[in-house]
C-alpha cells in the first residue's frame, strides 16, 4: 500500500534485468522501462557497497537532462563481494565456473545499491545480504553453466535458479535484494519521497 502522493509521479526503472522488472511490478505501482547504455567501470580506490553506489548513481547520468518534475528515476547494481573482492558477471564458461568455485563451500555477500533521482534531489540506498553454498561439485557447477547461462548475473548465479535450489544452505538478509532489489528498501524509500513531494 503505498502513499497516495506517489500516484501524482512518474516511475522510471532504468534496468534492463526481468528480475529486478518484475520485483518492483510486484510493488503494484506502475512504471516505465527507459534504458541507456553505460560502461559499467568504477576506480580502483572503491570497496564494498562504495563499487554499487558509484555504478547506480553513473547508470542515473545519462537521464538528468530528460527527467521531468514528477519523475522518479530508479537505477540499481549489484555486486557480489567475496574474499575482499568484487565479482561482477562472467565473461565466459571459464570465468563464470572459476567464480562459482571460488564461492562454493564459503560465504559470500550480496549487495545492491538503488539510486532514486529527481529533478531536486538524489539518493541512494544499499542492502547486503550473506550467502553460504555447499560445496559445489565441478559437474554441478558446469550443469548449471550449461542449462541456465549465468552471464548477465553479478557472481555467475541467480539465486532463484537451479544452483541456489540445491547449492545454497544458508542466507542472512533479503532474499529479493539477491535477485537484484531490496523490495523493502525500495517501498520505504518510495514512500518517503512521495512524503518530501
Amino acid at each position: 500500500m503505498f502513499n497516495e502522493k506517489l500516484k501524482n509521479h512518474h516511475i522510471i526503472l532504468a534496468s534492463g534485468s526481468p528480475r529486478r522488472q518484475k520485483l518492483l511490478k510486484n510493488l503494484g505501482i506502475p512504471f516505465e522501462i527507459r534504458l541507456k547504455p553505460i560502461k559499467e567501470e568504477y576506480p580502483d580506490r572503491l570497496t564494498h557497497f562504495e563499487i554499487s553506489d558509484y555504478l547506480a548513481q553513473l547508470k542515473a547520468i545519462p537521464f538528468i537532462n530528460e527527467l521531468q518534475t514528477k519523475d522518479i528515476l530508479i537505477t540499481s547494481d549489484t555486486i557480489v563481494w567475496h574474499n575482499n573482492k568484487a565479482l561482477g558477471k562472467p565473461v565466459d564458461t571459464d570465468d563464470a565456473f572459476r567464480i562459482l568455485k571460488s564461492l562454493s563451500n564459503s560465504t559470500h555477500e550480496v549487495i545492491t545499491s538503488v539510486c532514486f533521482t529527481t529533478t531536486a534531489f538524489e539518493k541512494t540506498i544499499y542492502d547486503i545480504t550473506k550467502v553460504t553454498f555447499k560445496e559445489l561439485t565441478d559437474e554441478e557447477i558446469l550443469y548449471y553453466i550449461e542449462t541456465c547461462k549465468p552471464f548477465d548475473k553479478a557472481g555467475a548465479y541467480g539465486i532463484q535458479e537451479w544452483i541456489g535450489e540445491i547449492g545454497v544452505t544458508k542466507i542472512e538478509g533479503s532474499y529479493f535484494n539477491v535477485m537484484g532489489l531490496p523490495v523493502h528498501l525500495v517501498y520505504k524509500a518510495l514512500n518517503a519521497i512521495a512524503e518530501l513531494s
